[in-house]
């Protein structure tokens, strides 16, 4: 098992999903530390504006790679484009995600592959083109964003919570096969304040707009930690080599509830969720 904190300064970080929300965030914090960046993102603009505020808060060395993750790569170039410009990586964070509103007997399976594809394979495929990489360089680590509903399961969210369980037990396992070679976080986030349901794709016609409205109302009411009290959080696993994470009171809360009554624990969550008109 790898004991030694992860010292960020002067250590080449992945990070998918860097142009907002979490992956932002955790890109600047890197940034103070000193880290070299590679930034992973399909939006280009976003990405060489966070790039600019990492170079001028003291990143070491910033590279920017405009990627679509649901093009179904194998990322082999990603990894060789790291290695030439920075030698290698070691950190990788698993970070970039999606959303889809809408039923199981709504949603299509052409967007249920395009959900899966992002979430859960892009993080299989991007860590298994880091791996050489990663087992090379000593005290090396991955980060994985799982999400609350990768604890619970709620309804309406098949597909995003099909991704989420997946991206909990690929992180799981991967740990327990390279322990004591490259460390593995699993981070399950509940409500940060990000715009991944509002930029939900609606699989479906929403012809009056209420699927729409409903995703906003539930991003003003739910997803209110600032990102980057997430970010801390999880450099702050990182650090410390935790295997866990589990951000917000409400998602230790719904983890503990999941396991004491797993049968039950959705009726006691939406009892709750009625009450506050949610």
């Amino acid at each position: 098992m790898i004991v030694e904190r992860f010292a960020f300064a002067g250590r080449t970080c992945v990070v998918t999903g860097a142009a907002s929300g979490i992956g932002a965030a955790l890109t600047l914090d890197l940034a103070r530390r000193r880290a070299g960046l590679a930034l992973v993102d399909r939006d280009a603009e976003g990405l060489e504006r966070v790039a600019a505020l990492a170079r001028e808060l003291g990143a070491q060395d910033v590279s920017t790679h405009v990627l679509d993750l649901s093009d179904g790569g194998d990322r082999l170039d990603l990894a060789a484009a790291v290695a030439e410009r920075h030698g290698g990586a070691d950190l990788l964070v698993n970070n970039a995600g999606v959303a889809l509103s809408g039923t199981f007997e709504q949603v299509s399976m052409k967007d249920f592959d395009w959900l899966l594809e992002i979430n859960l394979h892009a993080v299989i495929r991007t860590t298994k083109a880091f791996l050489p990489q990663l087992l090379s360089r000593p005290g090396a680590h991955v980060v994985n964003i799982s999400s609350l509903f990768g604890l619970v399961a709620p309804p309406t969210q098949v597909a995003y919570v099909t991704s989420k369980y997946g991206v909990r037990g690929f992180s799981e396992a991967l740990r327990h096969e390279l322990a004591g070679r490259v460390g593995v976080t699993v981070v399950h986030p509940g409500g940060v304040r990000t715009n991944i349901a509002t930029n939900a794709r609606l699989s479906g016609p929403d012809l009056d707009g209420k699927q729409a409205a409903q995703n906003a109302e539930f991003t003003r009411k739910a997803l209110t930690l600032p990102p980057e009290e997430a970010a801390r959080q999880i450099v702050a696993a990182v650090r410390d080599r935790k295997p866990r994470l589990v951000i917000t009171r409400v998602a230790k809360l719904a983890d503990v509830l999941a396991r004491v009554a797993p049968g039950r624990y959705w009726s006691i969550i939406q009892r709750q969720l009625d009450k506050r008109g949610m």
